[in-house]
């Protein structure tokens, strides 16, 4: 044995498991609700409601109730594995894409590259939102073979057709890609149509996620979750402040406005809440009458700029026909070179857009001081020391 090799620290054992995941991540109110620990449980034994009020996940086993899981008794670690929100979850996140930590002035994580980006093809670009960027990328990667499925969300339908409330979905090719276009600002969690690409056979994803559920790759990667993570090839991330409960489409929407959520074609933010109606019609909302629904998984979130994504994106800045792109690692860069040469987007340095970048520094500072004083400290570094 070499000297290097005998001072080296030896691992630690992980022997964390649901009851500590439930006191520290669930009921403390750190949870986010991005399933991570649902998917990779293989026992089956971690519920999860994709409904107003819930979007946490629940364990099922009833002899040891909801605080304590018996296969987590016998040695089971796989839930706190993959949770992106528990213990040091953003520094081993930072160490295994980029082998180092984020510094105090990487407010919105650690990057190669801003850029301004839109879609080349027109129906992409009409489709997508703030140019078309994720589906374009899907897409590519899809007639590429580089992935042979995306989880991302999809509108749930009703009887008449319609309807807005978001759902994990998974889309293989291009129509499907574009089903799924769209910002909806409820929640979804896409990391719950694993399953659902398991079933198809699919075994090369790209997720498409809020930040929350960006991280959850990395963090599984990084504490070795299983063969659960090696599925994950692409992640994106989408650039995030908070999201809303469904409920806000009935309690204000239609109770105030008197819009139908299922009659509703398209959302956006831009300092109001933005919707366009089946019948034509445009309304804004102010988005402080929005608050009240904000969903209790945000209510800590640190991260607004989606930091452990391969590539980030949102329709932040005074550009709003162009994606803001954050391009974080190597396989993010070879995906956009790639796409460029290939002529499906067309890009432009994101100092063109000084107003974008200073906001996205500003919201992701803002999100960093959600993160309580007496969670893991790494997520409020860099923040300033108040007096």
């Amino acid at each position: 044995m070499s000297t290097a090799e005998a001072t080296k620290p030896a691992r630690v054992r992980w022997t964390h498991q649901w009851k500590e995941l439930y006191d520290e991540v669930i009921n403390s109110g750190l949870c986010t609700g991005c399933a991570g620990c649902v998917i990779a449980c293989p026992h089956d034994v971690i519920g999860y409601k994709h409904e107003p009020g819930h979007y946490k996940p629940f364990h099922l086993e009833e002899e040891l109730g909801e605080t304590n899981c018996g296969h987590g008794e016998k040695g089971c670690t796989s839930c706190t594995r993959a949770c992106p929100r528990f213990r040091d979850w953003e520094t081993e996140a930072d160490e295994h894409l980029f082998g180092r930590v984020r510094e105090d002035d990487e407010m919105a994580g650690i990057y190669k590259d801003i850029l301004l980006v839109r879609a080349k093809d027109d129906g992409v670009y009409e489709t997508g939102q703030d140019g078309g960027l994720v589906s374009a990328i899907l897409i590519w990667s899809l007639e590429n073979d580089i992935i042979d499925g995306a989880l991302v969300s999809h509108l749930e339908s009703n009887e008449a057709g319609g309807g807005w409330k978001a759902i994990p979905g998974v889309a293989t090719n291009r129509d499907e890609v574009l089903a799924g276009a769209g910002s909806r600002y409820t929640y979804s969690a896409n990391t719950m149509a694993f399953g659902q690409a398991k079933e198809q056979g699919l075994s090369r994803l790209a997720l498409v996620g809020m930040s929350c559920q960006t991280s959850v790759a990395p963090v599984m990667w990084h504490r070795r979750v299983g063969k659960v993570s090696k599925p994950f090839k692409l992640n994106i991330g989408l650039l995030c402040s908070k999201s809303f409960d469904d409920s806000m489409f009935d309690e204000l929407f239609a109770v105030k406005y008197g819009l139908d959520k299922n009659d509703i074609v398209k959302m956006n933010i831009k300092g109001v809440f933005q919707v366009w109606m089946r019948d034509g019609s445009y309304h804004e909302i102010n988005l402080k009458e929005c608050h009240a629904w904000t969903r209790e998984g945000c209510l800590h979130c640190p991260d607004f700029a989606a930091e452990h994504a391969d590539i980030s994106t949102g329709g932040i800045g005074n550009e709003t026909d162009w994606t803001l792109t954050v391009v974080r690692t190597d396989l993010g860069r070879a995906v956009i070179e790639a796409m460029i040469t290939d002529g499906v987007i067309e890009t432009r340095p994101g100092d063109d857009d000084p107003a974008a970048i200073d906001l996205m520094q500003r919201l992701a500072q803002k999100s960093r001081e959600r993160w309580p004083t007496w969670a893991n400290p790494t997520a409020r570094v860099g923040l300033p020391t108040r007096k």
